[in-house]
């Protein structure tokens, strides 16, 4: 229980504060930075969204998972970017209670979307390499739609469970975030009162829904590893390795710098500043879905192929002076 008084008055929004050492002379350049990231973002994912909807040959269990990350790529960085760049833009870093609750909900719900995401990529990997002949009758089209689906439903749980928790918390004096979004670690500092028992419920929630996956995740790609390695055929070997690898690459760029940002607190040795901290926590959450799109179009084959079809149409149509398009075809 808080003990506050009674008429303590409430706090009505909350100061997002970004980089607290940074001079206002660089304001404009960060900004500039973070629209960058934020456009070449949304603009990769969407192209990712587009190849699949349009060439029925992807639609496959693996690119279902594809898809999913992609979508949920484009949400996080929508919550957590646009008033970040305001901020640092037009010095507009306030937020609403409630909505910066909000914010805080839906930063933790991708960030746990985005790990039972990597678990079903896992599963999927795990079924299709172990099991291979039995995998297109577990692992459809349909299986995958709904298991997706309900990644997206249950990734609400644990930060459900924390707004509602944080919304009844009393907030009477500082409300400046020290982080570039809400977050839970951001908003238990400016709970009046003894927090911790919050902050360890929210810690063993995260660790969870975050390392839970993880378990699996290596599990999976051990028994991966084994039946590689016991496979005749070398060409066969290279091609189940190379699709394992890039979502090795996407598993490894999402979990390992988490894994130093939630483990300062209890190293006493480890110690982060804020700027440091906040730095690396935009690193771990921007830099996978900024990569993502680019590690599929250039390690998965079948994009591949397409997106160098699609150069290949435009450059074969080419615009003469009058306006007219004429085809330019190879003489045989």
């Amino acid at each position: 229980m808080f003990q506050v008084d009674e008429n303590y008055t409430r706090v009505t929004e909350f100061v997002i504060v970004g980089f607290p050492s940074l001079q206002p002379e660089y304001f404009d350049l960060v900004a500039w930075v973070f629209f960058f990231l934020y456009v070449t973002t949304v603009v990769g994912n969407l192209l990712l969204l587009v190849v699949f909807a349009l060439n029925h040959s992807l639609q496959k269990p693996m690119y279902i998972i594809m898809v999913s990350l992609a979508l949920s790529d484009i949400g996080f960085t929508t919550v957590a970017l646009p008033k970040l760049i305001a901020r640092y833009w037009s010095n507009d870093g306030s937020l609403g209670f409630h909505t910066c609750l909000f914010q805080k909900h839906m930063i933790h719900y991708f960030g746990s979307l985005n790990s039972l995401i990597l678990l079903t990529m896992a599963l999927d990997r795990y079924l299709a390499v172990c099991f291979p002949l039995r995998y297109p009758m577990m692992m459809t089209n349909n299986t995958m739609s709904s298991l997706t689906l309900f990644c997206w439903v249950l990734a609400h749980i644990f930060p459900g469970s924390s707004s509602i928790i944080f919304a009844m918390m009393p907030f009477c004096g500082p409300n400046q975030i020290i982080n570039a979004f809400c977050d839970t670690l951001s908003l238990t500092a400016l709970v009046c009162g003894d927090s911790s028992q919050q902050y360890s419920a929210a810690f063993a929630g995260a660790m969870f829904i975050l390392y839970g996956p993880l378990a699996f995740i290596i599990f999976s790609y051990i028994c991966i590893i084994i039946s590689i390695l016991r496979m005749a055929n070398g060409q066969g070997r290279m091609k189940t390795f190379s699709t394992c690898a890039t979502q090795g690459c996407i598993i490894s760029l999402y979990y390992i710098p988490r894994f130093f940002v939630y483990s300062t607190p209890f190293f006493p040795n480890l110690k982060m500043t804020p700027d440091k901290r906040i730095a690396t926590t935009l690193i771990y959450s921007l830099f996978p879905p900024l990569i993502n799109p680019l590690i599929y179009c250039l390690r998965t084959k079948e994009i591949k192929q397409i997106l160098i079809r699609w150069v290949q149409r435009r450059r074969d149509v080419t615009p003469t002076k009058h306006g007219q398009i004429f085809t330019v075809t190879k003489s045989q």
